[in-house]
This record gives C-alpha cells, sequence and structure tokens, in this order.
C-alpha cells in the first residue's frame, strides 16, 4: 500500500482555502464554516461508513477536530478506522491513523454527483487500512440540529449512496477491487459526553442494483437521548429520511418515529477497540441490543427498518469533562428495509451499521 503522511493540520487548513471565483452564493468551501474552535468540548466530524456489496466487509472512520484545551494550546485533531470482516472481529487503529489530505468530503464546494476522489486511512502498524476511491451518487439531508443541556448543541447533516473501490487491508490479508456502498456525514456543535448521555444511529442501503447508479433504497437514523430535556421540547433528537435513486424523498421528525429494542448481543461477540483500550479497565457498557426496529409514519407514508445484530466494536472515548468513560459500539449486520412512498411499496433485504454510544454502568 502506499505510504501515507500523517495529517495533523492546524485549524485554519481545515477550513481551508478561500472560496473559488464565482462560486461565493455556494457558501463556505467547506465542510464546515470557517470560524475557530475556541472551546474544549467543541467538536467538528467527518464521518464514514460502508459495506462491501458481496456482505463481506464493513467500515466506520472518523476524523475529528476538538477545541483547544485550557492551556489554549492548538485545535486537537484525532482519527481511527475500524474495519470488519464477517465471521471475524471488528479490529481498528489507534486515535492517530494516517488520512490522506484534506480528508475527502461530499460537503465540500463545489463537488458534483460522480466526481471521483480519493481517501487513504491507515494504522501507523500498516493495518487497518483503506485506500478508496469515493464518489457521491445522492443529494444530502437537511441539516438538523439539537440543543440539549443548557448550552449544549449538535448539528449533523447526512448523505446516503456514496460508492467505493478501493483496496482493504486487514486481519493480515489484502482485499483488492472491494466495490462498497456507504454513508458520509458531518457533525459539529459544542456537547460533554456526560450531557449527550446516549444516542443510536444507523443507515442502510440497497446493495443491489447498476453501481453506476445511486441506490434504488437508502435510509437514515438518528435518535440522541441527552441526560438534561432538550431545549425547546420538539428539538431534533430523533429522524429518519428516506431516499430514492438519490433523491431525499422523505424526512420524518422526531414526533414521527418509534424505536424498539429485544434481546442482548452474546459479550463473545463484542471486540474492545482500539487495542490499548483493554490496559484502562474500563467498566462494561449497557449491552448490545440484538435486535433494533425503526418505525416512521407520516400520513400514508411509511419506513421500517429491522435490524439483527452480529458483531460489535466497542470504542472507548476519553472525555473532556468528567472521569466517567464513554463509549460507541459499532454493530453490523443483516437488516430488513421497507416501506411505502405514496402508492409504492418496497421490501429489501440488505446489511447495515448501527451504533450505540453511552456511558459506561460500573455496576454492571
Amino acid at each position: 500500500m502506499t505510504a501515507l503522511r500523517s495529517f495533523h493540520p492546524p485549524p485554519e487548513p481545515l477550513l481551508a482555502a478561500g472560496p473559488l471565483p464565482g462560486l461565493a452564493a455556494l457558501g463556505p468551501a467547506g465542510p464546515f464554516p470557517r470560524i475557530d474552535l475556541v472551546d474544549p468540548i467543541e467538536r467538528r466530524w467527518l464521518h464514514y461508513a460502508f459495506l462491501s456489496r458481496d456482505g463481506r466487509l464493513a467500515m466506520v472512520a472518523n476524523a475529528a477536530w476538538l477545541g483547544p484545551d485550557a492551556s489554549g494550546d492548538a485545535t486537537r485533531f484525532t482519527t481511527i478506522v475500524v474495519l470488519h470482516e464477517r465471521g471475524q472481529p471488528w479490529c481498528a487503529s489507534p486515535f492517530n491513523a494516517d488520512i490522506s489530505a484534506p480528508p475527502w468530503s461530499a460537503f465540500r464546494q463545489p463537488h458534483a454527483l460522480g466526481e471521483s476522489s480519493r481517501l487513504t486511512l491507515a494504522s501507523t502498524a500498516g493495518e487497518p487500512a483503506v485506500d478508496l476511491q469515493l464518489r457521491r451518487t445522492a443529494h444530502p439531508c437537511t441539516s438538523q440540529c439539537a440543543p440539549f443541556a443548557g448550552d449544549h448543541h449538535l448539528r449533523w447533516q447526512s448523505e446516503a449512496g456514496v460508492r467505493a473501490r478501493g483496496t482493504w487491508r486487514l486481519n493480515g490479508r489484502v482485499h483488492r477491487g472491494v466495490d462498497a456502498v456507504g454513508y458520509h456525514e458531518r457533525v459539529r456543535g459544542r456537547w460533554g459526553w456526560p450531557e449527550l448521555g446516549e444516542w443510536v444511529f444507523g443507515f442502510a442501503n440497497d446493495l443491489a442494483g447498476d453501481d453506476a447508479e445511486p441506490p434504488p433504497w437508502a435510509a437514515v437514523f438518528t435518535f440522541i437521548r441527552p441526560t438534561m430535556p432538550a431545549s425547546p421540547a420538539d428539538a431534533t433528537t430523533a429522524s429518519v429520511m428516506l431516499w430514492r435513486r438519490g433523491r431525499l424523498v422523505r424526512h420524518f421528525p422526531r414526533r414521527c418515529v418509534s424505536l424498539a429494542v429485544r434481546g442482548v448481543l452474546d459479550r463473545d461477540a463484542v471486540a474492545l477497540v482500539p487495542s490499548l483500550a483493554r490496559r484502562f479497565g474500563e467498566p462494561p457498557m449497557a449491552p448490545v441490543p440484538r435486535r433494533l426496529v425503526i418505525s416512521a409514519r407520516l400520513g400514508g407514508d411509511s419506513v421500517l427498518l429491522d435490524f439483527e445484530s452480529e458483531a460489535a466494536a466497542r470504542i472507548v472515548i476519553p472525555s473532556e469533562t468528567s472521569l466517567a468513560p464513554f463509549s460507541v459500539h459499532e454493530v453490523v449486520g443483516p437488516c430488513l428495509l421497507a416501506g411505502r412512498l405514496g402508492r409504492e411499496r418496497f421490501e429489501i433485504r440488505t446489511r447495515g451499521i448501527v451504533e450505540f454510544a453511552g456511558g459506561a454502568d460500573a455496576a454492571r
């Protein structure tokens, strides 16, 4: 695999280079507004998640910019790549993976549909690693913002149907020419992990169809449950988005969304990552549900996503404001995506990725 150089930029390169001539109407070049982070709990993320079309491989990766600490040091930059091969445990880099610069994002302007660009991520040990050509085929959902816990807030914007083709390196093997479909997200805001409480997030793309076209159907859902009530009461703490051939066709708001879980994933199916996290003696987290069902209905339109957990990676996340541990479970498994849009009904059996996140419970 081509050697990568570490990418640890100060805030300015992230908000890079000025707008291109004639494109001022498009807003900031992106993917984020050009304003410095000034608070230790201010955050910006670029999130990537992919599933190979043959159902064999899965990937989750994050590039995160964190605000300066009390001493006023520069913005901190962390990266992680987490890979999974069906039948094997998840594997992950530490929070210092090498990443191509600047990190790929569909939210950079201008960014045309069908344009292919490179994203590389690699553990400093050489694996896990990916070298991908990414291509957007869809349009993003509307940006959503949830205020909570007083002055904390979380803003995100999702885009399904991202195509990826390239090389994956994990478990001592190299997989070349992997054809994958996935999801990209940008997140920014100001929050502490204890205040954020819990979240459940997930997506599913139809993995069939022509690889030159957007997935026939795709869905993304989000749900957060802060430790303090959201303010206002109707804040966007849950939603389901549905894409039809690359177009966002329905956005189901919080009041239209229901969530249910059943059973518990066997702990032997959960891998603690990165590997050094085992040395911290972290208390156990709440169990991962074996089955998750998300349903949404608005008028005559409806969506059902029925997900079955197969294997999980628990990522331990340090907190800037508390010694209480916080973790994210990345979970892969088969799912049913079904629903009705107008007079059209659909039902797709595919695979998805779900995140279950929250604080650890020392009593367990």
